[in-house]
């Protein structure tokens, strides 16, 4: 990848990737509701399910149970040391590693495409989802989790925010372009999955609390996210001062022994028929 193109590889394959799985039991934690609010709506009947951007794993061990024997379900990552701590999590599941905008997978593979924070990374999601369209079997339902304006999740750029004076050189937030809230928009959402041959499309909004370990905070804090990627290059004087800011910043988030935060996304659904040619069809539809 070159040029101005978002490198997804080269992300999660340096510290993004590598931050996660030394953090996989807090962020396991911290996302377990709405872990269960994706497992939730897949279909006990269903045999082949893909996770896509599986990370460490947890949502597709807890598919798998859900589902249990005789049910195959697939994690795909981006990141090799991501994927390397999903096989170490369950051996007995296939973990692929592959960028899903260029993966080709057999067609009709599976009768379910679910993503919890997987899918808002892709430099070109419509054709990422057209590769999972053509992975998908008629019956096929996709279903993801993806965060809503960055307004409305103060929680995710506090840090940021705070360090932002003693940090010039942060690495921006990409509103229209691959990161944690590409997806804010629904009718952009809806124009990728339509144009990549997805029906059904809905888009409903979702405020789950979420909740992390006090002691925590300062370790998520300083390895995840544009602080957590700039601050490895700081002097020591530098970065003690951004995280006595920053762990200031999050105490309206603080309760106890708690740091309690809301997530606010949309849980997006559609359907792989093929469509149907409806004069005057609705473009979208949003449940809000």
């Amino acid at each position: 990848m070159g040029g101005n193109r978002y490198d997804a590889s080269a992300r999660w394959n340096g510290r993004s990737g590598q931050a996660w799985v030394q953090l996989q039991s807090v962020m396991d934690h911290m996302y377990r509701p709405l872990e269960s609010l994706l497992v939730d709506t897949v279909d006990p009947a269903r045999r082949s399910v893909l996770d896509v951007g599986c990370g460490t794993g947890a949502t597709t061990v807890a598919v798998a149970r859900k589902l249990g024997p005789g049910a195959r379900v697939t994690g795909v990552d981006i990141s090799d040391s991501m994927i390397s701590a999903a096989r170490a999590r369950d051996a007995q599941l296939e973990f692929v590693r592959a960028d899903v905008q260029d993966h080709e997978w057999a067609p009709a593979s599976f009768d379910a495409v679910i993503s919890r924070f997987g899918v808002m990374f892709f430099d070109d999601p419509v054709r990422a989802f057209a590769h999972l369209h053509r992975a998908a079997t008629p019956e096929a339902g996709l279903v993801f989790l993806a965060w809503r304006d960055i307004a409305e999740n103060p929680f995710m750029t506090v840090a940021e925010r705070a360090a932002a004076p003693l940090l010039p050189n942060l690495p921006p937030r990409r509103p229209d372009g691959p990161g944690q809230f590409a997806f804010a928009d629904p009718t952009r959402v809806h124009h990728f999955l339509d144009a990549a041959g997805w029906t059904g499309i809905t888009v409903e909004p979702t405020d789950v609390e979420c909740t992390l370990p006090e002691p925590e905070l300062v370790g998520y804090f300083t390895r995840l996210g544009p602080v957590g990627l700039a601050l490895p290059d700081a002097d020591d004087e530098t970065r003690t001062e951004v995280i006595t800011t920053v762990r200031a910043a999050f105490t309206p988030f603080i309760h106890g022994t708690e740091v309690r935060f809301p997530a606010a996304c949309w849980l997006i659904r559609a359907q792989a028929a093929p469509r149907l040619k409806t004069p005057g069809a609705s473009a979208v539809t949003t449940n809000v």
